[in-house]
């Protein structure tokens, strides 16, 4: 599956039509895909945090501790391979009302592989400065957005027309998962989950 990884940002909508037409499992998207590709982030997270570390202003480099950094990237890795397969659940659930019944695993392949330049610029965070991440992150912030409004007439086998409605509704649902995963964290560092730093 990995070998879509090049055609999808050189020939998208052709490595779409490959991808439609292959019907991969479930399984084999979770286990072949997101699983290698999904683990790029809470890795480089990892490394970045606990042995580089990131400056404000001109002092010394704040890191976290190894133990902390661990749980963290733990919970990303487990939050990224939920949300995949989460979004899927909902484009599924929302397929019929844009006149269309494709198979979940359908449905979750679309949501993985669009997620697949997220998945790329995690390699960004071995160097965690908030503002390059910032630089790099939002044009695969855009393209990821490309590859979902192309992807889905494609995928879900619907006009153009109903594909950008569509896709405009799986946007919403993917924001509307952000904030509460934001919520969610903010909760969890109120209640003592908080990260703890080295020094």
């Amino acid at each position: 599956m990995l070998r879509h990884v090049v055609g999808l940002f050189t020939q998208p909508r052709y490595e779409w039509e490959s991808i439609r037409d292959q019907r991969y499992s479930i399984k084999q998207c979770l286990l072949s895909y997101v699983v290698i590709l999904g683990a790029i982030s809470p890795i480089a997270g990892l490394i970045g945090t606990t042995q580089i570390g990131w400056r404000i202003g001109g002092g010394d480099p704040i890191k976290l501790t190894t133990e902390s950094g661990l749980r963290i990237a733990a919970a990303y890795y487990l939050a990224i391979l939920v949300a995949v397969f989460t979004i899927g659940k909902l484009i599924h659930w929302m397929s019929e009302t844009y006149g269309t019944k494709q198979p979940l695993s359908q449905c979750i392949v679309l949501a993985a592989f669009t997620a697949t330049p997220l998945y790329l610029v995690g390699i960004m965070q071995f160097y965690p400065v908030l503002w390059l991440n910032f630089i790099v992150g939002l044009p695969a912030l855009a393209y990821t957005l490309y590859l979902l409004y192309t992807g889905v007439p494609i995928m879900m086998n619907i006009p153009p027309e109903r594909g950008f409605l569509f896709s405009s509704s799986i946007m919403a649902v993917g924001l509307v998962a952000l904030v509460g995963l934001l919520a969610a964290t903010a909760v969890l560092w109120g209640i003592g989950f908080a990260p703890t730093f080295t020094g």
